[in-house]
Formats: structure tokens, C-alpha cells, sequence
């Protein structure tokens, strides 16, 4: 009996960080992505091996299920939310996400897609993962969900004019963004704020996730101006003190403030174009665990 239960864990373990990758872009939250997994488990278990034919398969058509049974209630509680919803960051180098290794892939988890992936239905979003994240056929994905493969291909293609994945025009290796970063950062700290406003387009935009558990901004803080002062008061008010370390979060570079912050900055063409702070301490929990980890 042992033996049969080790070797029915082995087959899912195999398949788990599949089964992770999936529900995490499906839900845009670790902690959701790690229940969806555990509830896949316990149909996993259950389940009378006769019946599956393919593993894979049908661990990923159970998982993506429970996503979008999950998603429908998920969006009452976003329209809920106290200020902006950001994705929960997670540390992306150890390969929790699966390979990032394109810039596909990178943008399969960057925070601005997984924001766009909101604008879609449970269904559209279940079909442009598996598509784009994955690379399932539309036959397979239409297998998945119990759709026809034409409804497949109608679903991925309105998501994906609705998406049109964001890929930043001025993407820097991690040594230059760090180089940019440490600029951006010494004048800010300084509260220098035109040296700051120098380093920021004119649209840039802060979005900072706090989800009414901490001070945050409630809204996107938009303009040069605007942004380069509440940057200046955010550090010295909120960060003061901490220990600030370079990380790799959701497939790009982030500066990790402590266990408290996560701050991803995006450049174009030099300069800041866009900010996006989670400090949210329930979002930061699986990174806090991650960190532990390492």
C-alpha cells in the first residue's frame, strides 16, 4: 500500500510546479496558486488511476478548472479591494515559475501582464496561458476545457488583441538597471526632486499595493512631478532603515526593502516610466517563505 501511495506522489510531484506556473498566471496570487494545487492533490489521490490515461494531462485540466471556478468569485473580492491590485511577487531566479529564459516567457509573470489578465474572462485567460505561457495546442487546450478547438482559437485570439502582452522597449541587463537604480535611488534619498523629475518621463506612473492593510497610495500617482515627491516622502516615511537587497521578482529586476517591500521599476529608453510597490505584508507572505528558503 505504501508503495502505491509513494508512487502516486511521485507521479504528481512531478508535475506540481506545471500545476503551480498554471493557477499562479490563472489567479495572480502564490498563496491561491498553492490551495488550487493542494485541492488538485486531493483529486489526485482519490481518483481511480484507470481513468487517467495521461498524468499531465489531466492534472492540468483539473487545476485550470479549479481556477476558473476560483476566478469567478475572485473577481467579487478585486472589485473589493482597497486601492490598486497588484499580482503577490514572487522570486522568479530559483525557477519557482518555470524556465524564463525568453522574453515571452519573462512576460508570461511580469506584473503589468498579469494586471492586463485581469481585463479578460476566467475562460479567455485560462486560453491565453495555456497558449502563451505553455505553448498548448489549440487542440489540447479545447481538451482542457471542454470547448471546441474553434472556440479555442476565437477565445486566444480576442484575449490576446485585448492584451497585447507589454514588452518594455528598454529592457537592461540586471548590471545596468542595477546602475540605474543606484542613480534613481541616491537622488530620491537625497530629496533632490528635480535631480528625480530629470530621471522620469513625463507619463511615468507609481502603482503601490498596500490593499488597505498599510499606508499606500490608493490610486495611481501619474506625472513626473507628482511621482518624483511622493517618492521622496515614501522612502524616508516607510523604508528608512531597512536593508535594501537586488532580486529578481516575477522575471525581472526588483529592489527588496527588508521583508516589507518589493519595488519593481521599469525604464524606457533611460529613464523611469513606471513604478510598482507591494507592501501589502499578506501579499509578501510566499516571498517572505521563499527567502527562508534560500
Amino acid at each position: 500500500m505504501s508503495t502505491h501511495v509513494t508512487a502516486t506522489d511521485a507521479v504528481f510531484e512531478e508535475h506540481r510546479p506545471r500545476m503551480f506556473g498554471i493557477a499562479y498566471r490563472m489567479l495572480g496570487s502564490a498563496a491561491e496558486a498553492e490551495d488550487t494545487v493542494q485541492d488538485a492533490y486531493l483529486r489526485w489521490a482519490s481518483a481511480d488511476r484507470g481513468d487517467v490515461g495521461h498524468p499531465g494531462a489531466w492534472l492540468a485540466k483539473v487545476v485550470t478548472n479549479l481556477c476558473l471556478n476560483h476566478l469567478t468569485s475572485a473577481r467579487v473580492r478585486r472589485e473589493e479591494y482597497v486601492g490598486p491590485w497588484l499580482p503577490e511577487p514572487v522570486l522568479t531566479g530559483d525557477g519557482t515559475l518555470g524556465p524564463l529564459e525568453s522574453a515571452e516567457q519573462r512576460d508570461s509573470v511580469s506584473m503589468a501582464l498579469l494586471v492586463l489578465l485581469e481585463q479578460l474572462t476566467p475562460v479567455e485567460r485560462a486560453v491565453y496561458v495555456l497558449r502563451e505561457a505553455f505553448a498548448y495546442g489549440h487542440r489540447e487546450i479545447a481538451g482542457l476545457l471542454d470547448l471546441s478547438e474553434a472556440n479555442c482559437r476565437q477565445l486566444y485570439r480576442r484575449a490576446a488583441q485585448r492584451v497585447e502582452a507589454p514588452r518594455p522597449r528598454f529592457r537592461p541587463d540586471p548590471a545596468q538597471w542595477q546602475g540605474l537604480v543606484d542613480t534613481f535611488m541616491s537622488a530620491a534619498r537625497s530629496g533632490d526632486v528635480s535631480r528625480l523629475e530629470s530621471m522620469l518621463t513625463a507619463d511615468v506612473r507609481y502603482v503601490s499595493d498596500g490593499g488597505g492593510v498599510v499606508n499606500a497610495a490608493r490610486r495611481p500617482i501619474l506625472g513626473r512631478d507628482k511621482v518624483a515627491r511622493f517618492a521622496i516622502g515614501a522612502l524616508g516615511k516607510y523604508v528608512t532603515g531597512l536593508p535594501v537587497t537586488f532580486t529578481e521578482v516575477n522575471g525581472a529586476p526588483a529592489l527588496l526593502f527588508g521583508e516589507a517591500a518589493v519595488l519593481l521599476i521599469e525604464f524606457e529608453d533611460g529613464l523611469v516610466s513606471g513604478m510598482q510597490a507591494v507592501v501589502n505584508p499578506e501579499k509578501l507572505e510566499f516571498l517572505r517563505r521563499q527567502l527562508s528558503h534560500s
